[in-house]
């Protein structure tokens, strides 16, 4: 089944976004602040107040997933996570079985806090674990050390139906080697799911900072590829495979509401500093909220909302959108949905040319994947293809 306006049926979820952290990672260009103090309660309010208004642009829709990021989300109350999933279920229908998943720092972590979530609805958890030795972990910024990480996926795994954590590899100095024995050891303790990143100097971060006095060096194209070759290569053999870029999962326990993004399906944004795609009126809307928490929230008690954007899509936009979401994953696109959405097919010749160069190849029933080596290299395929 499709949408007019969003391709295959990625359903429909929720985010939202906790701006708040401990402590800034130098690597880091997500919307975080660090702030001292909270108050949750307003906070709360204005999340609750977010969802009855994104409810009025997209009613009668079915929640698959809800999806708490940030920032640390586990710095939040239980209290305030019950509050908000009350609020989802009071402006939509959600579905038997919906997906509720919150990421975690494992040094914000302690059991009763776990059982809280638990309590509220929370029933997926992600932690950011990052490495496995201490040595790294002090060099990304992180506040837990391996002691913390592991104690923190035990508590995890004895709380949660599903649990996830996330690794950073292609740091300075790692060989293939080490990484596959780190690896090898994640894949043994991890759940159902590991979400695996290569490390990215990303613009205005300290990392940014440290690469361009030459005081920061990351893996060579060379080493990047061979690194992510051993995470394919071991992930596989642990019986969990790639699903998407990153991501990595025993069969059925997939991400649900990130399978949304990547299926172009919709999801109302919610906090500061979110995005949202919603079919408003008929037409495939881009949303994004006020970033800076205190403006955001001002806005919300003021009587309006948290938006500071929307822009319909026009086809191009999405036709790119489906290209660049929809070939992350290993089960690729649906090149009648391209037509659809673009006016016209993909060129044979490019094609041609991509499946000769063992970069794209045509499955069964027709969809276009990328291959491993495709993947690699996704940026240009797409390119290619929408040449």
């Amino acid at each position: 089944m499709a949408s007019d306006t969003g391709g295959p049926s990625g359903g429909f979820g929720v985010y939202v976004h906790w701006p708040f952290c401990a402590a800034k990672c130098p690597y880091c260009d997500f919307n975080s602040h660090v702030r001292r103090e909270v108050d949750q309660a307003r906070y709360a309010r204005a999340l609750v107040s977010e969802l009855g208004y994104m409810a009025s642009l997209a009613p009668g829709l079915t929640v698959d997933s809800v999806f708490f990021g940030g920032g640390t989300p586990s710095l939040m109350d239980p209290a305030t996570v019950s509050g908000v999933l009350d609020a989802v279920a009071a402006n939509w229908p959600v579905a038997d079985g919906v997906e509720v998943t919150l990421e975690a720092n494992p040094s914000s972590v302690e059991a009763e806090r776990f059982r809280g979530y638990a309590s509220a609805g929370v029933n997926r958890v992600s932690l950011g674990v990052q490495a496995l030795d201490d040595a790294s972990l002090k060099f990304l910024g992180r506040l837990h050390d391996r002691k913390d990480a592991l104690a923190a996926l035990e508590i995890a795994r004895s709380t949660f139906d599903r649990v996830s954590f996330d690794m950073i590899y292609a740091r300075p100095g790692q060989s293939a080697d080490g990484w596959r024995e780190e690896l090898g050891e994640a894949c043994a303790m991890a759940a159902d799911h590991l979400s695996l990143y290569q490390l990215t100097i990303e613009p205005d971060t300290p990392f940014a900072a440290l690469h361009a006095r030459g005081r920061l060096a990351v893996p060579g194209e060379d080493l990047s590829r061979d690194l992510y070759d051993v995470t394919l290569e071991t992930t596989d053999r642990h019986g969990l495979p790639a699903y998407e870029i990153s991501n990595h999962a025993r069969p059925g326990a997939e991400s649900r509401h990130n399978m949304v993004y990547w299926r172009c399906g919709q999801w109302a944004g919610i906090g500061p500093g979110a995005h949202g795609r919603l079919d408003i009126d008929g037409n495939r809307t881009a949303l994004s909220t006020i970033r800076a928490p205190e403006a955001w929230l001002a806005s919300v008690e003021s009587g309006q909302h948290g938006i500071a954007d929307r822009q319909v899509l026009d086809p191009a936009e999405m036709t790119d959108e489906f290209l660049v979401m929809g070939l992350r994953l290993k089960e690729g696109i649906d090149p009648r949905r391209y037509e659809s959405l673009s006016g016209h097919g993909f060129a044979p010749s490019r094609i041609d040319d991509l499946v000769g160069y063992g970069l794209i190849e045509i499955l069964s029933d027709g969809r276009i994947r990328a291959t491993p080596s495709g993947f690699a290299v996704l940026n240009a395929v797409v390119a290619d293809l929408a040449a």
